[in-house]
């Protein structure tokens, strides 16, 4: 199949959810990527602005391009147009948009063509045009083109330290720090795809995590210290590289080093989510997209870790505390997604229990935390101290809430 130019109803259009602006989770519908284009602040998706720049009308010269999956027409590229239209004819819901659309016609001239030619298509036109990081440009080559990863991506797939740290995706990290011979200085290297250190997992983080921030407050910079990589590490991690240079190199998994050092709110990093504790809440580390959700988010594992450092003194109240914050983290998330609680909680709660393990569900139906009980559990957990004083019923709700958050609002890695 070549190209041909072909008018299909707007409604029949499905938003691609392997976007490389912002992927999500592949069985997401059109609702759920509208949901992440509004609710993305404009960083990412500018629909304001977009639609601003489009004028009064929608330009029929400027083709999305379509891929037939089966009977469905999906959108390559020309997804952020489509979300206007979309919305512009009542096809998604949407709250707090107060933008002016474009009128858009109900049949939209598209490019239709072959995957491989829709690849390239959407390559060639935002590959380097600044309209992508280097991360996702990667992850778009080594996915959809079947390139090499490069040592950028590896690192990212090793320890989510990009994705973790926004700052790090630029292309001086890739191009001056995270290349070969850098990491082998500071005692790094990738045997067959495989993150290989003279350092333990616990050093590497740390070691790693320094040079974030040094990226970070600009110490490191093209314009501050350029290529003096190891030089500009704090002294005891200049010392771990230099003792440690005659070490022999061996495998290191960085997404399963569970504890962080400690560091301000702006600073602190976490790992992937890894095999959980019995009292870990929300099931393990999260990894959402920088905001008030992650803020509180994060806010809400430093108490529970209060908690659990303190309990013997604290009162048999205090988990009531956990609760509430759970219902008002809810709450946040659905705001930012333009929806109420329940209708937040509702549309993605299926979604999020089968990506669980075994034990997990168990540990639902254990503590009767169901689609139908959750809303009042969360309700409870504002009004009623005692009842929601259950702290094994408040992890278990917490399960299900982290991984409705990573639909919401978690970071994709590797896709």
């Amino acid at each position: 199949m070549g190209q041909e130019i072909k008018n299909i109803p707007l409604s029949d259009l499905v938003l691609w959810t392997e976007n490389p602006r912002d992927p999500i989770n592949p069985r997401a519908s059109d609702q759920d990527v509208v949901n992440r284009a509004i609710s993305d602040g404009g960083s990412k998706w500018s629909l304001a602005k977009l639609a601003k720049e489009m004028g009064n009308y929608y330009d029929l010269s400027e083709l999305p391009t379509i891929v037939y999956r089966g009977k469905k027409p999906v959108v390559y590229d020309g997804n952020r147009r489509m979300v206007l239209g979309k919305i512009k004819h009542g096809l998604v819901s949407v709250n707090d948009f107060d933008v002016d659309l474009p009128d858009f016609p109900s049949q939209i001239p598209c490019n239709v063509c072959s995957e491989d030619i829709a690849l390239q298509n959407v390559y060639r036109k935002h590959a380097d045009t600044g309209s992508w990081l280097p991360l996702e440009r990667d992850i778009f080559l080594s996915k959809h083109m079947k390139r090499e990863k490069t040592h950028f991506l590896l690192m990212e797939e090793s320890t989510g330290l990009i994705s973790a740290n926004p700052h790090l995706n630029q292309r001086f990290v890739k191009e001056e720090v995270f290349r070969d011979d850098i990491l082998q200085k500071l005692g790094f290297s990738f045997e067959d795809g495989v993150l290989v250190s003279r350092h333990s997992a616990a050093e590497a983080l740390k070691l790693l995590e320094d040079l974030s921030r040094k990226i970070q407050d600009k110490t490191l910079s093209t314009r501050n210290n350029r290529g003096k990589v190891l030089e500009v590490l704090d002294p005891s991690h200049q010392r771990l590289v230099d003792e440690h240079k005659r070490q022999k190199l061996r495998p290191v998994d960085l997404t399963k080093v569970s504890e962080v050092a400690s560091e301000p709110e702006a600073t602190s990093r976490r790992t992937r989510r890894t095999k959980p504790k019995a009292d870990e809440i929300f099931g393990g580390p999260l990894f959402l997209r920088s905001g008030a959700v992650s803020n509180l988010y994060r806010d809400i594992v430093d108490l529970h870790a209060f908690y659990l450092e303190h309990r013997a003194t604290l009162s048999h109240a205090f988990p009531s505390l956990i609760r509430m914050a759970l219902r008002l983290l809810c709450e946040t998330a659905a705001k930012d997604c333009s929806q109420v609680l329940e209708q937040y909680i509702k549309a993605r709660f299926k979604d999020a229990k089968a990506e669980l393990n075994q034990d997990q569900k168990t540990t639902l139906a254990n503590q009767n935390v169901t689609e139908s009980s959750i809303m009042q559990l969360l309700h409870t957990g504002a009004h009623n101290y005692s009842a929601s004083s259950n702290m094994d019923q408040t992890l278990a709700i917490s399960l299900i809430l982290g991984q409705i958050l990573v639909v919401s609002h978690g970071k994709v890695e590797g896709a």
